[in-house]
């Protein structure tokens, strides 16, 4: 469904993706793993359009994205912010509704709200939470909240971006669970960022390593451990020696 052909993106002096091959298959969960820094958020949104690569091309369904209409491309996905990103001044069902209350997916008020909420039981939140605001929910809530966000106008795509960032690991791992539930349940394809190795194994259809611009390795998330590979060794045992230098 996606396909990125070696993309290149610099800003100024700092080369960030120094030719990404890579290719994600419709109805897969690809998990981008990597260090701080290496451009796993910078290619996450060459995908959406909103960073333009120096060179090479990124195609959807075989049309380059740059070139795509973007309504209609941007329709098409759905997103889990790492920080959350509800609007404070939003009730939460106007939060979950965000995309059906303006735009080409405009929906009336009331078929929205009823569409938020029943996203928000999808995700484990009680209709009642819909009319409380961001600022009173708890930090697993909020990312709950961002979910149903995510697959509130039925996206066939769905990108999450370290969406386990800041939670406790009972809740981290309801949050994996509810993931792999709905993106299996939507037959939707799903692109990950993440640096907690347990997500990756929780999520994962495929992963792929990037590392100095490039992706360093790619493969079924069955075949990660026994890889071969120096760089993924080292990342997923979190040894400070190895290939990949630590800043001390």
């Amino acid at each position: 469904m996606i396909t990125l052909s070696n993309v290149h993106k610099a800003f100024g002096p700092k080369k960030v993706l120094c030719g990404i091959d890579l290719t994600i298959e419709s109805g897969s969960s690809m998990v981008i793993i990597g260090g701080s820094g290496t451009g796993k958020s910078v290619l996450l949104k060459s995908v959406l359009g909103l960073v333009t690569p120096d060179s090479g091309v990124i195609t959807l369904d075989g049309q380059d994205v740059t070139r795509a209409d973007r309504d209609a491309f941007l329709a098409r996905f759905g997103m889990l912010f790492q920080g959350g990103a509800l609007f404070d001044s939003l009730p939460v069902w106007q939060n979950v509704a965000f995309r059906l209350l303006r735009g080409s997916l405009q929906r009336s008020r009331a078929e929205a709200r009823e569409i938020a909420i029943e996203k928000l039981r999808r995700v484990g939140l009680t209709p009642d939470v819909a009319d409380l605001f961001p600022s009173e929910l708890s930090g697993g809530m909020q990312k709950r909240v961002g979910l149903a966000r995510a697959i509130a106008a039925e996206p066939e795509i769905i990108f999450f971006d370290e969406p386990t960032t800041g939670l406790d690991p009972i809740m981290s791992g309801v949050i994996n669970d509810l993931i792999r539930e709905i993106v299996t349940e939507m037959g939707a394809t799903a692109m990950t960022i993440t640096h907690d190795m347990t997500s990756v194994r929780a999520i994962a259809d495929n992963v792929a390593m990037l590392h100095d611009g490039v992706i360093q390795w790619t493969g079924p998330v069955a075949q990660m451990d026994d890889s071969g590979d120096p760089y993924l060794d080292q990342f997923i045992s979190g040894r400070a020696t190895g290939p990949i230098e630590a800043i001390r």
